[in-house]
């Protein structure tokens, strides 16, 4: 609701925080989703430090709200240099969603973090043929995790 849109029917967008223990074959991984609102993005720096692997998602279909993520992703991304970094683009099936290299560009991902891991996943809020009862972030969220394992 950032942008002063609804949400999706059946999307629910982060409204503060999510924190999970997934066990993987070989150990387990501790999630920490923090939501995107303008009085959450504080504590964003409080805990890039403590991670891993950085997801950052984003909706691909609001290009008004991308120059304040790209502000937000760069804010993070100074902060530790060496850590790796995830984009998920979701709402891919959503007309008017930026294309992969449009928003590698948009985002500076081309130029700014050629040092830098870097993976940009496409999600849609719901897979072909989906009732919602398992949105496109959660196949996101799998495959991070198998990828992991």
């Amino acid at each position: 609701m950032l942008s002063g849109k609804p949400p999706l029917e059946g999307h629910v967008p982060t409204w503060g925080f999510n924190s999970v223990r997934l066990p993987t074959k070989n150990f387990e991984v501790d999630l920490l989703e923090i939501g995107g609102s303008q009085n959450l993005r504080f504590y964003w720096k409080e805990f890039v430090n403590e991670v891993d692997v950085l997801v950052f998602m984003l909706d691909s279909s609001d290009r008004p709200r991308l120059p304040r993520a790209r502000q937000e992703l760069q804010k993070l991304l100074d902060r530790d240099p060496d850590l790796p970094v995830v984009i998920v683009a979701n709402k891919q099936d959503l007309s008017g969603a930026m294309s992969m290299v449009e928003l590698q560009r948009e985002l500076g991902l081309l130029a700014s973090y050629n040092q830098r891991e870097i993976f940009l996943l496409a999600a849609s809020i719901a897979p072909a043929g989906s009732t919602f009862e398992e949105p496109g972030t959660v196949h996101i969220w799998k495959l991070l995790l198998e990828l992991l394992s």
